[in-house]
């Protein structure tokens, strides 16, 4: 049975009877100007969220629910709307970290999601092909050695960096500054997918963006899967840099991934910017 004529069975049932006419309360009460409370006793499903209900059966089981399958979809997403407001009306909602974090997701999908069918021009690959040359060079060979600052915020990896650096000047053994990691604290002649093994894919990238110096220095802090770096690169060999045709697809990865890390930095500052925080130090 087609799904509309399925949707106009369930129409007729007494349960989407009463749904309705609770909507029609809701609507009165906003047209008397009376806020609706979010945590009223009154639950309001629509017709678009029936639809809903039933579009994402269809999607699961690859057929349209019946009517029976439909009031069961109901009754669920009563239930836990119910339970859902009844947690929050004794507060069991706050201070709660799964809840917390879940709600974080969220917004940073939110701040992700409009660049995620975003195209870029072919300028803007060029300019990351061009940065990043020994990325996507097959062939570059790079010699490093790395002192990792710790899982820490950027703010305080630039501290650690710069404390670190001073150290380093006074001649103190880098084998001995920062944090233990499974990782190795040098990698000679690697290639860039073997960096990205041992390092994650972001912490390649910014390596590979690394000005090389004849004589080599400590810079960064750069981020890896693990959290912050200080690096000291001492040899790199880039073969010739491949046609943008070449490596597109990996170029536009890269570049969806950046575009992708900055909307979502930039939209957490603008939420930032309109808040007064204070910090009360114990």
């Amino acid at each position: 049975m087609p799904l509309r004529e399925r949707l106009g069975r369930l129409r007729r049932e007494p349960l989407v009877h009463f749904l309705l006419g609770g909507l029609a309360i809701f609507l009165f009460f906003a047209w008397r100007g009376t806020e609706a409370d979010p945590a009223s006793r009154t639950i309001v499903i629509g017709a678009p969220q029936v639809e809903s209900l039933a579009g994402q059966f269809a999607q699961t089981f690859r057929r349209p629910p019946t009517a029976r399958e439909i009031d069961g979809l109901l009754r669920d997403y009563i239930k836990e709307e119910v339970y859902n407001r009844e947690a929050r009306r004794l507060g069991l909602d706050i201070d709660d970290q799964v809840i917390r974090q879940r709600l974080r997701q969220k917004m940073e999908y939110l701040a992700r999601s409009s660049v995620e069918n975003a195209q870029p021009t072919d300028v803007e690959l060029r300019k990351m092909l061009d940065a990043n040359p020994a990325r996507y060079a097959s062939g570059a060979r790079i010699s490093f050695d790395q002192v990792y600052l710790g899982q820490i915020d950027g703010a305080e990896a630039e501290k650690r960096a710069r404390e670190a650096i001073a150290r380093l000047a006074k001649g103190v053994d880098w084998k001995q500054i920062g944090e233990p990691l499974s990782v190795p604290p040098s990698l000679e002649r690697a290639s860039v997918q073997e960096i990205e093994r041992e390092f994650g894919d972001r912490f390649a990238s910014e390596l590979t963006g690394v000005k090389f110096r004849r004589a080599p220095a400590w810079q960064g802090p750069l981020a890896s899967g693990y959290g912050w770096h200080l690096v000291r690169l001492r040899a790199m060999t880039s073969p010739a840099v491949p046609e943008l045709a070449q490596v597109r697809q990996q170029v536009e990865n890269d570049w969806r991934a950046a575009t992708i890390e900055a909307r979502e930095a930039e939209a957490y500052q603008t939420l930032l910017d309109s808040y007064d925080i204070r910090i009360e130090k114990p």
